[in-house]
């Protein structure tokens, strides 16, 4: 049994967990009126009603006895003094520098990296106004009408994720995003594309990620068969590290905008990697997001307890996760413009906390993240709520919910609204099989067939969620939102007592999928026998072609 489980505040929360087993959130809400008072935590404009959870004041008091045992006050203080909090990498995970607007310092190796940040960012938001403007033209002389971003990861989805949100502020050149290896995503792309009028943008830290590489040769090939060698310099620019790989692509220097070790890829979208974003809604609407986001890092670093609004949820997910046993946690935004949301918290949340070993590598007896999944409401009522509302499963859902419509459409905003909060309502209150068996017999069932119908429309209730309301989605409230979702994930991490910010885990498949390439062209490889059939079939010419 690990330092963990063998505590006093983990048995006392087990003993929250059975005693609450017995009691429905109706009961709660009847034992205490003022609840939906009482658990609520604002910052940044941001509400969050976390009172249709399943806990009391004790299990708040002790969840807040757990994050002091596990130093979650020290571990937030070296994460902004820019430790190597990523200690499998040594390195710091700083992208809260990232989105320093002012002069204070913030400091990796003792050395004050602000000034180099806000060096780099003057660069590519000037960049993406001259290219907004006309300024920076194709080799023809035309302006830019399209953007193309190749990256994978964290360099397509928070840049992606982002310019689908904000769309109603992007009034730039249109915006297209490149991440899947699959040719058919950048064939689709480059359709009615105009190539004298195209920029592409390809961001990759080393300049060597397999699937941004081969779709950026790909999209050269396309540019220079159709505008010749030359043009590659006024029509690609890099994010990345790797000068001598981006030069040798045909790239000047002076057009790669670097970002550095400490900055991982699922917290990039605030550094040049953001430089999409710039060119689509301008470079004062992208310092609103920073502006946002760093915020949101000082509310973090400077609230304590209940009012800590990353802290609340981080909790509040280590609850369900470790002591309720829930297996999921489901995102639902009530907004069309935050469809991308959640696959960005995907990868933030499961590439982040995904882990099997503690920080001193020994295994643990204890879950980790969650699975994390979810779609737009209203969509997602018509597809996943019918096993959230009487699945075997209990899975904890997360509805945020943009109050300020960005369209004419108010009535529907109106409607759209009232299905999330009523959605909220109905996994927690349920619905009974007295309550059933009365509305089916006013509609006129009797007898056995009243009594087959019951059990199906009975709903068990007493599921829990979270509403997180937000005034609407603009760039500061947006980059809020993503800031907090970045602390909440570093909480648990530290419940957890894992690195949240490597990802090991993804290296392997990479790593074996080159082996796997040299095999399909003829090549010697050492691959286990299910992988080698396999190849030997595909290479005879089932669903591949040389």
């Amino acid at each position: 049994m690990s330092e963990l489980t063998n505590s006093a505040v983990w048995h006392e929360l087990v003993g929250h967990a059975e005693r609450l087993c017995a009691t429905n959130l109706n009961e709660l809400f009847q034992q205490q009126p003022e609840r939906a008072e009482e658990l609520s935590v604002e910052a940044l404009d941001l509400f969050l009603d976390f009172s249709k959870q399943r806990v009391d004041s004790p299990v708040l008091a002790s969840l807040h006895r757990l994050a002091r045992q596990c130093g979650f006050e020290q571990w937030r203080e070296r994460l902004f003094a820019g430790e190597a909090v990523n200690h499998t990498e040594g390195r710091a995970a700083y992208h809260m520098a990232l989105r320093c607007l002012d002069d204070t310092p913030m400091r990796v190796d003792g050395d004050n990296v602000v000034p180099l940040v806000a060096a780099v960012r003057d660069r590519f938001c000037a960049f993406a106004e001259a290219v907004r403007g006309g300024q920076w033209t194709g080799a023809s002389g035309d302006v830019i009408r399209d953007v193309v971003n190749i990256g994978i990861g964290g360099s397509d989805l928070g840049p992606r994720m982002v310019c689908q949100a904000l769309a109603p502020y992007c009034d730039g050149p249109r915006s297209h995003f490149v991440a899947n290896v699959d040719g058919a995503e950048l064939s689709d792309t480059l359709v009615g594309l105009d190539p004298a009028q195209t920029l592409f943008i390809i961001t990759s830290k080393t300049f060597t990620t397999q699937e941004t590489m081969a779709n950026a040769h790909a999209a050269r090939r396309w540019l220079v068969g159709r505008l010749g060698e030359a043009a590659v310099a006024r029509h690609f620019v890099a994010v990345s590290t790797n000068a001598d790989a981006v030069q040798s692509f045909g790239i000047a220097a002076d057009n790669m905008f670097e970002f550095w070790d400490w900055v991982g890829g699922r917290y990039s979208l605030w550094s040049a990697v953001g430089v999409s974003i710039a060119v689509a809604m301008g470079a004062e609407r992208f310092v609103e997001l920073l502006s946002g986001a760093q915020a949101m890092d000082r509310h973090f670093a400077t609230t304590e307890g209940a009012d800590n609004l990353p802290l609340t949820l981080g909790l509040l997910a280590v609850w369900n996760t470790n002591f309720l046993n829930c297996p999921t946690q489901v995102l639902a935004p009530y907004s069309q413009r935050l469809q991308r949301f959640p696959a960005w918290a995907q990868q933030l949340e499961m590439e982040s906390n995904g882990k099997s070993v503690d920080r001193d590598g020994v295994a643990l007896d204890y879950r980790t993240t969650p699975v994390l999944w979810g779609d737009v409401g209203t969509n997602a009522q018509h597809a996943y709520f019918q096993m959230l509302h009487q699945g075997t499963d209990v899975n904890p859902v997360d509805f945020v919910l943009p109050l300020a419509a960005d369209h004419e459409l108010h009535e529907q905003q109106k409607l759209l609204i009232a299905n999330c909060l009523a959605q909220g309502a109905a996994l927690m209150r349920g619905k009974d099989a007295d309550t059933v068996r009365a509305e089916l017999s006013a509609q006129g069932l009797r007898g056995t067939e009243l009594d087959a119908a019951v059990p199906h429309r009975v709903f068990s209730g007493n599921r829990p969620s979270n509403t997180l309301l937000m005034p609407r989605v603009d760039p500061f409230h947006l980059g809020a939102l993503l800031a907090l979702y970045e602390h909440r994930t570093f909480v648990q991490s530290v419940i957890w007592n894992i690195n949240a910010f490597d990802q090991w885990g993804v290296e392997l498949g990479k790593q074996l999928a080159k082996s796997v390439v040299s095999a399909l062209d003829g090549e010697v490889a050492e691959l286990d026998p299910s992988t080698r059939a396999l190849v030997a079939r595909v290479s005879e010419g089932v669903g591949f072609q040389r």
